[in-house]
């Protein structure tokens, strides 16, 4: 069976178009790569090489303008947002939490070339009733709200005009100025015939340029869609086709070209359920071990697609090392580098600092990332180790820089990252640029290449900030550092190297557009993750969008349809792997997809669905035995002679092999930090601050005299022993404050309760607290 690619290109050659005129528009990048490569089987002599777009390339060539960065886009938006003239402004650190959802709608607008007065002027109406009231009478905020979205036609010129002045633009922009230009570009290309291939959902800019194009120099469409879909009148698959086939003036008296009669052919479709998504990455791979082992020639023809792109690292470390060839379309994040970690912890560290330190859960998350030692460790002394104890034992809740120069030496590299108190945004980004060259350092020695490319492109990301803050003149604090920090780590990727025309090809679900092949895996099927589900991350409501022509949901939903049926059509072999243990994080229950394939009476007849688990080996469980050696014979005789405490008896009989371990060895369940005074601490506190009280009395009768005292050296008393049990812990404010009071409160009364005791009785304090033993005659 031929793929889709084929087939177009077999039509073009039967109606002898010369190649070297032909322009060709395809959706991605890597479709334009298996373009190329048909092409080159194909032709039988040399020729130029016809030029071929991906279809926004083609769109940029048309406006003549580039695509700007996002983060220099919010910058820039900002700026338009600054020289409006607004009762109230935001300043950078509020308006970021806002601005991209702007940014997206502004795109959104354009791409469909809406008429901005109206929406606008619609928007702020709806802002009106929604502020609207029994009374005339508007507070100074709605007042200002309102004023806002007065000016947001004005703010929308005037973030245009800036970025044409530049000759750059966001997607949506791009796409604008593109449909203006198109007729002076057809002029200018009159010899070009354009060949669009593989299309579906197309914005409105898209679809009147390329209706432009259709009307001129037998220029041509092919859309891949199967006749099973095509010919459903409320399929989802085919929503867009159907809509551009009654709607467009060139299919009139011309017919949809690429329809293709290929999904009710024999196929092989398995739906296996699996139980989270590491399972699924660990069945893919002892599938794909399996067709290697079988009929290794199938995996040049076969994709592994996942849905959840952030199951590429399982994915990766999944697929069985016999397999030598795989081609990786889609990049590896950055999001889960170590070292963006180490980042983070340092920012976060920052963030929440106080007066009194850092707080010690961000200097445990800092100390706990794999990369830390490099930059505490120095010669033979692991002050990686002695930190961590530290802050247990002296249960530090805040470590100032007083505490960390007890324990590590001036000019050690984390000391002079801790040692800088209410540090600004720039620099940080200078502290970030110092331990990035000093793990450079040490990864080039260690030879981490993987690491050293994610420095690379960390290092570039910190640059491209800092020449943003310094260009617009801008001064953030530390959160919206990090909030542009993680917006450029989103958007980086680390590409692999790979020859896409050979072996497996692994792949997000976008890049499979036009692409066929005889095996396919889908991994994710999952509700919330294919199809995504609702999201309505914009200020335009749904019903405005439904007004004005713009996508909803309901459409996105279209797009993973249409995608999903497409990889399907002339697939051969097809694996659809979901999760059986749906939550919120890793997508619902298992796909409406799949439902659809096991209700559909012609195809159901292909669909085998089972529910996959792992292969368990039951071991048998050996009873743990200690020797008793004669060392152990002697401790145990020592620890019978100061005799066995009832906890201590009882976790004998519950679990012998604990017994020997706490009550023998001493090995005792680490401690933890205590932010607030935990439940045992508080009685130990009450009890030793007691003991203190009583210990003058030993001996003597109480009178009410002495105890009246007593209570003078409560406050002082209390104070030393919340030192001694629990050091570290501010008593001058929030929960341990109240637990102070609160135990100063239970000894008063203790007293006044022996007090009133004293006057009708006399009583002789014979000890405040003795070891007693008897011996049992077993």
């Amino acid at each position: 069976m031929s793929s889709f690619l084929e087939h177009v290109l077999l039509q073009l050659k039967e109606e002898q178009n010369n190649v070297e005129k032909l322009i060709y528009i395809v959706p991605s990048r890597r479709a334009a790569t298996f373009l190329k490569k048909h092409l080159a089987i194909q032709l039988k002599k040399p020729v130029f090489a016809p030029k071929i777009y991906t279809i926004e390339e083609f769109i940029a060539s048309i406006a003549n303008l580039q695509y700007a960065k996002n983060t220099e886009l919010i910058f820039e938006l900002y700026s338009s947002y600054s020289q409006i003239t607004l009762t109230n402004k935001d300043n950078f650190n509020d308006f970021i939490k806002w601005g991209q959802i702007l940014l997206q709608d502004f795109n959104e607008i354009n791409r469909y070339l809406i008429d901005k007065l109206s929406l606008f002027s619609y928007l702020t109406s709806i802002q009106k009733l929604k502020k609207w009231g029994v009374t005339n009478e508007k507070t100074e905020l709605i007042n200002n709200y309102l004023e806002f979205w007065n000016k947001l036609p004005e703010i929308y010129n005037n973030f245009n005009s800036r970025l044409l002045e530049k000759k750059k633009g966001y997607q949506g922009l791009v796409y604008l100025k593109a449909s203006k230009n198109i007729d002076t570009y057809l002029n200018s290309h009159i010899t070009n015939s354009f060949i669009f291939i593989g299309f579906n959902a197309l914005n409105k800019a898209e679809a009147i340029i390329i209706q432009k194009i259709l009307a001129t120099n037998s220029s041509q469409i092919y859309f891949d869609i199967d006749s099973y879909f095509f010919n459903d009148p409320i399929h989802s698959a085919s929503h867009f086709i159907r809509k551009y086939k009654n709607k467009w003036a060139i299919f009139k008296n011309n017919n949809v070209k690429g329809i293709s009669e290929n999904y009710n052919s024999k196929k092989d479709i398995k739906i296996i359920g699996v139980p989270k998504s590491i399972s699924q990455a660990k069945y893919v791979g002892t599938l794909l071990d399996k067709i290697n082992t079988q009929t290794p020639k199938q995996l040049s023809k076969a994709v592994w697609v996942l849905a959840d792109e952030n199951l590429l690292n399982p994915a990766l470390n999944a697929i069985p090392k016999n397999i030598k060839q795989i081609n990786i379309t889609m990049g590896l994040s950055l999001n889960n580098s170590p070292i963006v970690n180490l980042l983070e912890a340092i920012i976060d560290s920052y963030i929440n600092q106080s007066e009194k330190g850092f707080f010690y859960k961000d200097l445990q998350k800092l100390l706990s990332n794999p990369f830390t030692p490099m930059l505490i460790k120095k010669g033979d002394v692991d002050y990686f180790k002695i930190i961590k104890n530290e802050i247990v034992q002296n249960n530090w809740v805040y470590i100032s820089e007083k505490e960390i120069s007890t324990i590590l030496p001036k000019g050690n590299k984390f000391y002079d990252l801790l040692s800088k108190q209410n540090i600004d945004t720039l620099s940080l980004i200078k502290v970030f640029r110092k331990i990035i060259f000093f793990l450079k350092d040490q990864l080039t020695i260690k030879k981490e290449f993987l690491h050293l490319e994610e420095l690379y492109h960390i290092y570039n990301i910190t640059n491209h900030i800092e020449d943003n803050l310094n260009l617009y003149k801008l001064k953030v604090n530390l959160k919206t550092l990090k909030s542009l920090f993680f917006e450029l780590i989103n958007s980086e990727k680390l590409n692999f190297e790979g020859d896409p025309n050979q072996g497996l090809q692994v792949m997000g679900m976008l890049e499979t557009r036009v692409l066929d092949f005889d095996t396919v895996i889908i991994t994710s099927v999952n509700e919330g993750i294919l199809p995504s589900g609702k999201s309505n991350n914009s200020f335009i409501p749904y019903d405005v969008k439904k007004e004005f022509g713009l996508p909803t949901y309901k459409e996105k939903d279209a797009i993973y349809t249409y995608h999903f049926y497409r990889l399907l059509q002339r697939a051969k072999n097809v694996y659809l792997i979901y999760n059986t243990e749906p939550d919120v994080l890793e997508g619902g229950e298992k796909s409406r997809f799949i439902n659809q394939l096991l209700t559909d009476e012609n195809i159901k007849k292909n669909v085998t669905h089972i529910i996959a688990s792992p292969n368990v080996k039951s071991d048998k469980i050996k009873d743990s035995t200690v020797h008793k050696s004669p060392l152990l014979l002697e401790k145990l005789k020592l620890v019978a002679s100061k005799g066995f405490s009832p906890s201590s008896l009882t976790n004998y009989i519950r679990n012998p092999l604990d017994f020997y371990k706490k009550s023998v060895l001493g090995i005792s369940i680490s401690d933890e930090v205590e932010e607030n005074i935990a439940l045992n601490t508080f009685g130990t506190i009450i009890h030793d601050s007691l003991e203190d009280l009583y210990k003058p009395f030993v001996g003597k009768t109480l009178n009410e005299n002495e105890l009246e005292k007593v209570k003078v050296k409560i406050d002082d008393i209390i104070k030393q022993n919340f030192i001694k049990n629990n050091c570290g812990t501010d008593l001058t404010k929030g929960k341990n404050l109240i637990t102070y009071k609160v135990i100063i409160k239970y000894i008063n009364d203790f007293i006044d309760n022996e007090i009133a005791l004293v006057k009708n009785h006399e009583i002789k304090l014979l000890s405040v607290e003795e070891n007693l033993s008897i011996e049992l005659g077993i």
